[in-house]
């Protein structure tokens, strides 16, 4: 098991002691996300793999609670944005922009990319190295500001 998946346990029997219903539902749903991938590939997962579920869910999140704010529902984007926190408790320190620029500088060096053709190979260096730290839209904006 992944130390961060075992984190993951270990924190929804702090939250079942602690009675905290909200919690353990979305800890129970993290852990539900990556035992599906597990059995469907048949595959122990890793700590990257696991922050790609996190990465996924927390971004599911965000986009249903800007369609909520923008509904009218504050009730529903509420529970949205208190699903948000309790999954990003599991996520790393997120990136700053300086932090992505120089990232994405150095993959473009890597690759030796000049143009819009080569952003997929700029995108495949960058994408493990900020996977669960940065939304991967702003790091798309980044590369392709630095390569048009």
């Amino acid at each position: 098991m992944s130390d961060l998946k075992k984190h993951i346990s270990d924190t929804l029997k702090t939250a079942m002691r602690a009675k905290e219903k909200q919690r353990v539902t979305v800890i129970r749903t993290i852990l539900s996300e990556c035992k599906k991938i597990e059995v469907d590939e048949r595959i122990e997962l890793d700590d990257a793999r696991v922050l790609a579920v996190l990465d996924k869910m927390n971004k599911q999140r965000k986009d249903s609670y800007k369609q909520f704010i923008d509904g009218g529902r504050d009730d529903l984007a509420a529970v949205e944005q208190e699903e948000m926190t309790i999954i990003s408790e599991f996520l790393p320190t997120p990136l700053t922009d300086d932090e992505v620029g120089e990232i994405v500088k150095a993959a473009i060096a890597q690759t030796g990319a000049s143009s819009m053709q080569q952003m997929g190979a700029v995108m495949a260096i960058v994408k493990p190295q900020v996977q669960g730290r940065a939304d991967m839209a702003q790091i798309s904006k980044q590369v392709k500001a630095q390569l048009g």
